[in-house]
């Protein structure tokens, strides 16, 4: 098969992978309700500087990818039919990036193997099909990786150095850490110093040339950072002055480097890479041997990713805050460095019967699962359906499970471990369709609580206004009608002594939306003075009206 025709097929895979499932959900927790009600927010206000959560400003992260799904949802005219577009062509333009650059260090077949790698991870598949920053981030952190690239071993190469500089700068403006692919000049200036193989010859000076990154990387940055601090030391308006503290300083190097969150041990991204990475991190049991040789022929073009991935590496793991997620940005470097022995080492019968076994294994767990589930009534079953709030859809899972799971086992049988690559591809496919074309519309009325805001809006009646207590962004995401809500970050007991008052006011038009195990003192939750809603990420919720209200409260 021509190169051509290779690379047209795996983009047509590639885009089933991450696009199945598209239009057959709301947004999930965790973060898709938050952002995509920051966004919507963002469109019925106006206001584009300062993002708001429900009445309260959200400082947690900048303003560029909620301007990003409002765009896409411009577009498209639909919120369920956009939120997920961003993270989607994202993807393909990852896999684009890394296929084109790792063609241009060596050949046609080491950049359409170092794609597959990273299109094979489970990690890169499962964040790429949810409407999370991070999928954005990694585009504009490979593409400033492969700017700098282009520049530092195939260059000279300015004007590419100047475009990976300001893609690390709209990095930022996405999520603090864009600035990683300018560690890239660290083991590149070394190398330069020793004389490795593969360094582009760019000459002595050119002082001005190199600033004009910096220039390019702070423009970037500027085009949010200047008029957002321009309104808000302007203005009078003191939510604006701790908008600027709190996102500058507390969620940038204060929450690195004293976290108050997801603590994990300094291992943590070394499990993460060994289990979520796979099948990809399998051919690391291969591949440290070719990155030694490399070592000491100082090949720059396979140890400037690498030595950038694990940069990257080291520098979330020295934070004890730490989620799965962060370390995807290097998942492309590691690719990129793999891609010259990737042809061969598909080639190599032990590689095969690892990628062998793991199809196998694989299809036997799913199927595993889910014959299980559908011949008997196991533990783990009955919790899904009770926190989730299944009922019919549960069963529509675990046959997915097992029809994915039984795909899985019977391409390994039949391929045999001569084909043990082919096997995991049939098996990927399988588990990423069944996700998309059944998980998600499965799960999705429970997921995103909008099958709960609708009942919770049929039973309180079209003009009476809910009153969210201690609320999760998905609710107020769905809700139906007049809703208000009494703050986020508020303290639960203070939001539960507003709504109280706010309930007495007017008892007849208003009703109370509170959580099962967290009523407070003064709100009886029992079928005699309250309804009953439902169960929605695994919390029970209840309409609580004037019935409701003690008579007597401390």
């Amino acid at each position: 098969m021509s190169e051509r025709r290779q690379a047209i097929w795996f983009f047509l895979i590639a885009f089933w992978i991450l696009a199945v499932g598209f239009g057959l959900r709301d947004p999930w927790p965790a973060d898709e309700p938050r952002f995509v009600l920051v966004a919507k927010q963002m469109v019925e206000s106006g206001d584009w500087l300062f993002p708001h959560r429900g009445s309260e400003l959200y400082p947690d992260k900048p303003p560029v990818y909620f301007w990003l799904l409002a765009l896409c949802f411009k577009l498209t005219g639909s919120w369920r039919w956009s939120f997920l577009l961003p993270s989607l062509l994202s993807g393909m333009g990852v896999l684009w990036l890394v296929r084109d650059l790792a063609k241009r260090l060596w050949n046609p077949a080491a950049g359409l193997w170092a794609a597959i790698a990273v299109l094979s991870a489970l990690q890169f598949v499962y964040q790429f099909k949810r409407a999370q920053i991070d999928p954005t981030l990694v585009l504009f952190t490979t593409l400033a990786f492969y700017g700098l690239c282009r520049h530092l071993l195939l260059g000279p190469h300015w004007r590419w150095f100047w475009a990976g500089c300001f893609a690390a700068g709209i990095g930022v403006i996405l999520k603090g850490v864009g600035f990683l692919p300018l560690l890239a000049l660290l083991p590149y200036a070394a190398m330069r110093y020793w004389r490795w193989q593969g360094i582009a010859e760019l000459g002595p000076g050119n002082i001005g040339r190199w600033s004009l990154g910096v220039v390019a990387f702070f423009a970037a940055i500027g085009l949010w950072l200047v008029p957002m601090l321009s309104v808000a030391l302007s203005g009078d308006n003191p939510e604006h002055q701790a908008y600027v503290q709190n996102l500058l300083f507390k969620q940038t190097a204060e929450r690195y480097v004293d976290p108050w969150h997801h603590y994990e041990p300094a291992w943590y991204f070394l499990e993460i890479v060994g289990l979520f990475w796979a099948p990809f991190s399998l051919a690391f049991l291969w591949l440290w041997r070719d990155w030694k040789n490399a070592l000491s022929a100082r090949d720059a073009r396979v140890w400037l990713p690498l030595a950038w991935g694990l940069l990257v590496l080291a520098f979330f793991s020295a934070s004890a805050g730490k989620r799965d997620m962060y370390i995807l940005p290097a998942l492309p470097a590691f690719a990129l460095a793999a891609a010259p022995f990737l042809p061969a080492l598909t080639q190599r019968r032990g590689f095969r019967w690892c990628l062998w076994g793991f199809a196998l294994l694989l299809g036997a767990l799913l199927l595993g699962l889910g014959a299980s589930a559908l011949l008997s009534d196991p533990s783990f079953a009955r919790k899904l359906a009770e926190e989730r709030d299944l009922g019919g859809e549960a069963r529509r899972l675990w046959m997915m499970l097992a029809v994915v799971g039984g795909v899985s086992v019977l391409s390994a049988l039949v391929l045999r471990p001569a084909r043990g690559a082919i096997a995991v591809a049939i098996a990927l496919v399988a588990v990423w369709s069944g996700y998309g074309l059944v998980a998600h519309p499965a799960l999705d009325p429970s997921s995103s609580s909008s099958a709960l805001m609708a009942r919770a809006r049929a039973l309180a009646g079209p003009d009476r206004t809910i009153g969210l207590v201690d609320w999760k962004e998905q609710n107020l995401l769905q809700a139906v009608g007049p809703t208000t809500e009494f703050g986020f970050r508020a303290p639960r007991e203070l939001q539960l002594k507003r709504a109280e008052a706010w309930l007495r006011e007017l008892p007849a038009t208003r009703v109370l939306l509170v959580q099962e195990d967290k009523p407070g003192e003064c709100v009886r939750l029992d079928a005699a003075h309250a309804q009953r809603v439902g169960v929605a990420n695994r919390r029970t919720w209840w309409l609580a009206g004037r019935d409701a209200l003690a008579t007597t409260c401390p």
